[in-house]
C-alpha cells in the first residue's frame, strides 16, 4: 500500500490533559466492570469505539467488543487517551479488568493517496490523530511512524488517512496540513493558524450567546437618564452613545474608514500591535469597560451566574485554546454564526425603570455579538479549492438613525488568484455584502463584486415598495459609480431575501465580462 509522507515536520501538540508518549499498541484501558468470561488473559477480539467523552483527568469510552463467535458484548473502560468515535481496534485480554489496544491492520477503508480532483493542491486540510505504531527502525535512522488521521473538513471528511511521518504525532492531537500532492503532505506550524476544530466550538459557544445590538443601545439610552446612575458608569455610556456614526458620517470614505476601525473587529490587532492610543474609540473595548464597571455594582452576582448569563469580562472573551478531544460543537450554532446575516436575537426589551443586570447581560451579548463575527471571519478565510486565498473580514457597526440606532452588518471578501508566472500580477476579487433595516425602507441586503475595475451588484429589499422605489433609482446609481470611475456591470433589485446556501453569491470568478 502507497502511504502519503510529510514533507515538513509539524511541531507535535500534546493534549492539555496529560501527553501522550505511547503508541496505540501500547495503550491500555481499564474497564470499569470486569469481563466475567468473555474474554481469558491473552485470547484477543474485535472493538469498536461507539462512544467517548472526557470525565476529569480521563477520558470515558463505550466499546463495542466482537468476539470470535461472533457474539457481541458492550462494555465500558476508562483511558488515558481519546479514541474517535467509530474507530475499529484490536483488543487483547491482559486481565479480567484490563484491556491492550492496537492499531487494527489492514483496514482497507484507510486512505492511502489523496485525489486531487478533490483536493487540489494547496487545499488545507485538517484532522485528528486517532492511532499510531512506530515502523522498525534500522540502526543509525530516525524513527519512523504510522498514524491514522481522521479528516475533520473539506469534501473528504470523516474519511481516514494512512500516513507515514517521522514524527511522534499523539493520538488525539489535531493537525493542520497543505496538500503538496497525492501523497505528499505539508504540515503547518500550529502556532501559525487557529485550529479549525476549536474555531467551530468557540463559534458556537458565542452564538448560543450573543444578542442584537439594538437591545443593548436602546437598554444605553434608557439607562443614560437615571438620576442614581454612578458617575462612571453614566460617562461610559454617554461615551458608547457619543462614538455612534450617522449615515452622513459614514457616506464618506474617511467616515467609514473610522467606523470600521472602531468597529471592535480589530481590538486583538490593536492590542498586539500596541496601538493602545486607539482603544478609547473602540466599540469592542468600550463594552468591555462597561462590564467591568458594572460588576462591582452587583454584589449578590456570582462568577456562575455571571457566566450563565455571558456576563463577566473573563466570560465574555474567548479562549482560543486548543484540546486533544473536542467536538465541533453544536452544528446548528455553528451554521446559524456561519450565516449572513447573523439573525436578530433580543434578549429582552428595556424601559427607564431597567436595572445594572440586565444591562450586564445585554453587554455581555453584545461582546459575543461581535466576537461571533470575528470567528465567521477567520472560519471563511480560507485557501479555495481552485488554490486561490480567500480572506474574510465581517463586522457589525450601530448607525444612529435619528432617535434610533441601526446596525449595520458588513462582510468583506478579497479572494487572490493563483499566477502561472511569479512574474504576473495576483488578480483579485473583492466582494461585499450589507445588511441593514432602515425606516421606512424595511430590511434591505446587497451584493456586490469588484474585479478589474467592473462592479456588479443585487439588492434585495423585503418590501415591495422598498424593491420598487430602490429599482428605479438604479440608473442613478450607475451613473455615479461611471462617474466614480468604475466600469459598471449588472445592476438589478429584487423584492425578497437572497437566496441562502454555501454558494449563493454573484459567480463572476475570473471570467472577463467584457472578452
Amino acid at each position: 500500500m502507497a502511504e502519503i509522507s510529510s514533507s515538513r515536520p509539524l511541531p507535535a501538540a500534546t493534549p492539555a490533559t496529560r501527553p501522550a508518549q505511547a503508541n496505540a499498541a501500547d495503550l491500555a484501558v481499564k474497564l470499569l466492570q470486569p469481563l466475567e468470561g468473555l474474554l481469558s488473559a491473552g485470547q484477543s477480539a474485535q472493538a469498536e469505539v461507539l462512544e467517548a467523552k472526557a470525565v476529569a483527568q480521563s477520558f470515558q469510552l463505550l466499546l463495542k467488543l466482537t468476539l470470535e463467535s461472533g457474539k457481541q458484548a458492550t462494555l465500558e473502560a476508562s483511558s488515558p487517551r481519546p479514541l474517535a468515535q467509530g474507530s475499529t481496534l484490536a483488543v487483547t485480554a491482559l486481565s479480567e479488568t484490563r484491556l491492550a489496544l492496537a492499531l487494527q491492520g489492514g483496514d482497507n477503508r484507510l486512505l492511502s493517496s489523496l485525489d486531487l480532483k478533490q483536493l487540489p493542491v494547496g487545499t488545507l486540510i485538517q484532522g485528528k490523530v486517532e492511532a499510531r505504531e512506530q515502523l522498525a527502525q534500522l540502526r543509525g535512522q530516525q524513527a519512523l511512524y504510522r498514524a491514522v488521521v481522521n479528516l475533520l473538513n473539506t469534501p473528504l471528511a470523516g474519511s481516514k488517512l494512512n500516513i507515514e511521518t517521522t514524527l511522534p504525532l499523539p493520538v488525539g492531537s489535531l493537525l493542520t496540513a497543505q496538500v503538496q500532492g497525492n501523497q505528499a503532505l505539508n504540515f503547518l506550524p500550529l502556532s501559525g493558524r487557529l485550529d479549525q476544530l476549536v474555531l467551530g466550538q468557540q463559534l458556537a459557544a458565542q452564538q448560543s450567546r450573543q444578542a442584537s445590538l439594538e437591545g443593548l443601545f436602546k437598554g444605553l439610552q434608557g439607562m443614560a437618564g437615571q438620576a442614581s446612575l454612578p458617575d462612571e458608569l453614566r460617562t461610559s455610556i454617554d461615551k458608547l452613545l457619543g462614538l455612534l456614526p450617522d449615515g452622513k458620517q459614514l457616506s464618506t470614505a474617511d467616515g467609514l474608514t473610522k467606523a470600521l476601525q472602531q468597529s471592535g473587529a480589530f481590538l486583538e490587532a490593536k492590542l498586539l500591535g500596541g496601538q493602545t492610543q486607539q482603544l478609547p474609540q473602540d466599540l469592542k473595548a468600550n463594552l468591555l469597560r462597561l462590564i467591568n464597571q458594572l460588576l462591582p455594582h452587583l454584589p449578590g452576582l456570582t462568577p456562575q451566574s455571571a457566566a450563565g448569563a455571558g456576563g463577566a469580562l473573563a466570560q465574555a472573551l474567548p479562549t482560543f485554546v486548543r484540546t486533544a478531544l473536542g467536538a465541533l460543537g453544536q452544528p446548528s450554532q455553528r451554521q446559524q454564526a456561519m450565516s449572513f446575516p447573523l439573525p436578530s436575537r433580543l434578549l429582552q426589551a428595556m424601559d427607564q425603570e431597567a436595572d445594572l443586570e440586565t444591562l450586564l447581560k445585554l453587554a455581555a451579548a453584545a461582546v459575543s455579538r461581535l466576537q461571533t463575527h470575528q470567528l465567521a471571519s477567520l472560519a471563511q478565510t480560507q485557501v479555495t479549492p481552485e488554490g486561490n486565498l480567500l480572506t474574510t473580514w465581517q463586522l457589525e457597526v450601530p448607525m444612529r438613525n435619528q432617535q434610533d440606532v441601526v446596525p449595520l452588518q458588513i462582510k468583506l471578501q478579497r479572494e487572490e488568484s493563483e499566477t502561472q508566472s511569479r512574474k504576473e500580477q495576483k488578480e483579485t476579487l473583492w466582494r461585499i455584502e450589507l445588511a441593514f433595516d432602515l425606516d421606512p425602507l424595511g430590511p434591505l441586503q446587497v451584493q456586490a463584486q469588484l474585479l478589474r475595475g467592473s462592479l456588479s451588484s443585487q439588492l434585495w429589499a423585503e418590501r415591495a415598495e422598498t424593491a420598487r422605489l430602490v429599482d428605479a433609482e438604479l440608473d442613478n446609481l450607475r451613473q455615479r459609480l461611471l462617474a466614480a470611475g468604475l466600469e459598471v456591470g449588472e445592476l438589478s433589485c429584487s423584492q425578497g431575501m437572497p437566496p441562502q446556501g454555501p454558494k449563493t453569491h454573484l459567480e463572476q470568478r475570473w471570467v472577463d465580462e467584457t472578452a
